[in-house]
C-alpha cells in the first residue's frame, strides 16, 4: 500500500537565526558554491544579444551539448544521473532532463528550462557534475521540464517507437528509421513508406481561430513537389505543412502561403508555424518565411507526420523523404524570440556557441568547506521544524555566547595587558630593591618614578600592573610613618611591620577582584546552556509526539524531523557552554598565575622593608 502520508511540519523557523548558530558552531568563510558534493562546475550563459535576437523569448527550453571538449564524462557517473543544473543564484535546482548521456562516445544533450530570458541581456546558470556518491543520482525529469503548454515532444532517441518526452503521454503510432546521429542526438528517417501518427487527445485539440505553435527540424533528402511533412485532416479542414520542390508551405483548407527560397537537399533547417488570432506565420530559421491571413480550423483528429493518407484512405505519393528530428506541438503561440532561440541553440552550429557559451571548469578547493556546507545545510532543513519555544532557547543561548565572547575577549586583552606591565615593573623593581632609600625623600614623583627610572611613558604602562599598584600602596604607608615620626624615626616596629602587610593583603584582595570581575558571565554560560538547551529539547519532544498523537501518523517521516528540531536547542546550549567553559578555565589559569605574583612580590617587599627600615635591637 502506498505511504501518502507527509511528515509533521511544526513550526517555520528563521534561517538568520541558524546561520548566527552556525557561526558559534563553525569558522571559516563558505564559498560560494550549491553544494559541496559536487566537485566541479561551469557557468553556462545563453546571450541573446551576441545572437542578434531582440525580439521576446520568454521562459524556454534550451539545449545543452556536452562533449569531450567541455565536459570532464571522467569525472561524472556512467549515465549522467550526477548532473545538475542551478540558477545564477547558486541556490536554485532548475529543471532539465537528458535526451542521451554517452560516457563511452563522449556525448551528451541536456534540455534545460531556464525561465524568463530577456531579448536585451544575457542568462547565466551553472552546470554541475562530479559527485560519484550515493546522493547524486536521479537529477533530471522530462515530465517537468516543459510547461504546461508544451503538449507533445519527441526527441527520436528512442529504439522504437517515439516517446513523448512531456507529461502528456502522447506516444506515436507506427515507426520510422531510427537514426542515431541526427541534428540533436537520435533522429527518425521518413522514407515515403510509412509514417508516424499522433493519436487525438483533448489535448491535442484545436479551437476555430485558436492559438498552437508546431517545431520541428527536417533535411530533405530528395526536393518533390508537394511532399507532405505534416499533416491534419478533417472533411474539407485541413493543415498541412510540406515542401514543395524544397520550397516550405504550410496550407490551411486549400489556402496556402507565398512562395519564398527553396531549401538545400541534405541540409538540417529548423521549421515551425506559428497561430494567434486569425493569423499564421512560418518560420525557417528563426526567420519569419510567409504568413498567412487565416485562423486554425477547428480540429481534433490525429497528426500525421510523413507517409499521408488521401481521402479514399490510400496512400497519398505525395510524401516527404529525408529525416526529422525535435518535434514539439504547443497550444501556445510561441513569441518570435522562442522560435528564433531554438532555431540558434539547436543546429549544432556557430549561431549556437554564440547563443549558448559554455565556461571553463571550476574545481571545488576546499574540501573541508564542503563539509561545512553539508552540516550547514542539514541545521537549516532541521530548523525547519523548530517549535516557537526551541526559537526562544536559542535566542537566549545566542545572547548567552554573544555576552561570553565579549568578556573572554576583554579579558584576554586585560590579562596581556597585565603580563606586559609587570614584566616591565619587575625590571624596574629589581634595580630599585638594592637601595630603597632613594624614596626617602617622600617625594610622590619619586615613588610613581620608581627611583626616577621611569619615564612618563613607562609610568603609563606600570600603572596597568597590579604589583606596581601594590608597590604604591607599600611605600605609600612607608611614607606616612616617615612623615609622622619626623626626625625621630628610628625604623619601623615589629607592629608598623604587620599593619603594612595587611594593607598590602588588602589590596591584593582588590587586584583579584578586579581580576574576577564579570567571570560570572562564562560561569552562567557553562551552567545555564546546557539547561537551557535541555528546556528547549524537552519542551519541543513533548509537542512533536503530541502532534504525532493527536494526527495519529506514527512513522519515521512524522517523527524525525520533530526530534530533529528538538535535539537542536541541545546542540545550541552545548554551543554555549563549551567554549565558555574553555576560555574559563584559561583565563582562570592566568588568573592564577596574576594573583601568584602578587603574592610573591608581598613577601619580597615586606623582605625588604625590613631589611632597610626595621627599628635597630635594643
Amino acid at each position: 500500500m502506498p505511504n501518502n502520508s507527509q511528515p509533521i511540519k511544526i513550526s517555520r523557523g528563521r534561517p538568520w537565526l541558524v546561520t548566527f548558530l552556525a557561526v558559534l558552531l563553525l569558522s571559516g568563510t563558505a564559498r560560494a558554491w550549491w553544494n559541496e558534493g559536487w566537485t566541479v562546475r561551469k557557468k553556462i550563459t545563453l546571450d541573446p544579444v551576441a545572437s542578434a535576437v531582440g525580439e521576446p523569448i520568454g521562459t524556454s527550453v534550451v539545449l545543452v551539448r556536452l562533449y569531450d571538449g567541455n565536459f570532464q564524462f571522467g569525472a561524472a557517473l556512467e549515465d549522467g544521473s550526477g548532473v545538475r543544473f542551478i540558477a545564477a543564484d547558486d541556490k536554485t535546482p532548475l529543471k532539465f532532463h537528458l535526451e542521451r548521456y554517452d560516457g563511452l562516445l563522449y556525448e551528451a544533450f541536456a534540455w534545460v528550462k531556464v525561465p524568463d530570458i530577456k531579448p536585451g541581456a544575457p542568462i547565466s546558470f551553472w552546470l554541475y557534475y562530479g559527485n560519484t556518491g550515493e546522493g547524486a543520482p536521479g537529477g533530471g525529469d522530462s515530465k517537468t521540464t516543459y510547461d504546461p503548454e508544451t503538449v507533445l515532444v519527441w526527441h527520436f532517441s528512442e529504439t522504437g517507437a517515439p516517446v513523448d518526452a512531456t507529461s502528456g503521454g502522447h506516444n506515436a503510432e507506427g515507426t520510422g528509421l531510427p537514426v542515431s546521429a541526427s541534428v540533436i542526438a537520435g533522429g527518425l528517417r521518413l522514407a515515403g513508406q510509412g509514417g508516424l501518427i499522433v493519436p487525438a487527445a483533448p489535448e491535442l485539440a484545436w479551437a476555430e481561430g485558436g492559438a498552437a505553435t508546431v517545431s520541428l527540424w527536417v533535411k530533405a533528402a530528395s526536393l518533390a513537389p508537394n511532399a507532405v511533412l505534416l499533416s491534419r485532416r478533417e472533411g474539407e479542414k485541413s493543415f498541412i505543412i510540406g515542401l514543395d520542390n524544397g520550397v516550405p508551405y504550410v496550407e490551411i483548407s486549400g489556402q496556402r502561403t507565398a512562395a519564398g527560397a527553396a531549401l538545400e537537399a541534405n541540409a538540417w533547417k529548423h521549421l515551425a508555424v506559428t497561430a494567434e488570432a486569425g493569423k499564421l506565420t512560418l518560420w525557417v530559421g528563426g526567420e519569419s518565411y510567409a504568413t498567412l491571413a487565416v485562423g486554425l480550423p477547428a480540429l481534433n483528429t490525429p497528426f500525421t507526420l510523413g507517409k499521408e493518407k488521401a481521402a479514399d484512405g490510400e496512400e497519398s505519393p505525395a510524401s516527404f523523404i529525408g529525416e526529422v528530428d525535435e518535434f514539439q506541438l504547443a497550444k501556445t503561440a510561441r513569441p518570435s524570440g522562442w522560435v528564433k532561440v531554438a532555431a540558434l541553440g539547436q543546429g549544432g552550429e556557430e549561431a549556437e556557441k554564440k547563443l549558448i557559451v559554455i565556461g571553463e571548469d571550476e574545481q571545488s578547493k576546499h574540501g573541508g568547506e564542503g563539509e561545512i556546507m553539508k552540516h550547514l545545510s542539514l541545521i537549516t532543513d532541521i530548523s525547519k521544524s523548530l517549535t516557537i519555544d526551541g526559537w526562544v532557547v536559542i535566542v537566549l543561548c545566542a545572547l548567552l555566547a554573544m555576552v561570553g565572547g565579549i568578556v573572554a575577549v576583554a579579558k584576554f586583552l586585560y590579562l596581556n595587558r597585565i603580563s606586559k606591565a609587570t614584566t616591565a615593573f619587575l625590571k624596574h623593581w629589581e634595580d630599585l630593591s638594592g637601595n630603597l632609600h632613594v624614596l626617602d625623600s617622600g617625594d610622590e614623583e619619586t615613588i610613581r618614578s620608581m627611583g626616577g627610572k621611569a619615564t612618563p611613558q613607562t609610568q603609563k604602562l606600570l600603572k596597568q600592573s597590579p604589583l606596581y599598584h601594590i608597590y604604591q600602596i607599600g611605600f605609600g604607608e612607608i611614607q606616612d610613618r616617615l612623615a609622622t615620626a619626623r626626625e625621630n624615626f628610628t625604623g619601623l616596629s615589629g607592629r608598623s611591620m604587620q599593619a603594612i602587610r595587611s594593607t598590602l593583603d588588602g589590596g591584593l584582595v582588590r587586584e583579584i577582584q578586579k581580576l574576577n570581575s564579570s567571570l560570572v558571565f562564562l560561569t552562567i554560560g557553562i551552567a545555564g546552556g546546557p539547561y537551557l538547551g535541555l528546556l528547549g529539547t524537552v519542551i519541543g519532544v513533548m509537542i512533536t509526539f503530541a502532534v504525532i498523537a493527536k494526527s495519529g501518523q506514527v512513522e519515521v517521516n512524522s517523527i524525525a524531523p520533530g526530534i530533529a528540531g528538538a535535539l537542536l536547542a541541545t546542540v545550541a546550549g552545548l554551543a554555549v557552554a563549551i567554549p565558555a567553559l574553555f576560555a574559563y578555565s584559561y583565563i582562570a589559569s592566568r588568573i592564577k598565575d596574576a594573583v601568584s605574583d602578587m603574592q610573591v612580590f608581598i613577601d619580597e617587599f615586606v623582605a625588604k622593608i625590613a631589611e632597610f627600615y626595621s627599628e635597630p635591637n635594643r
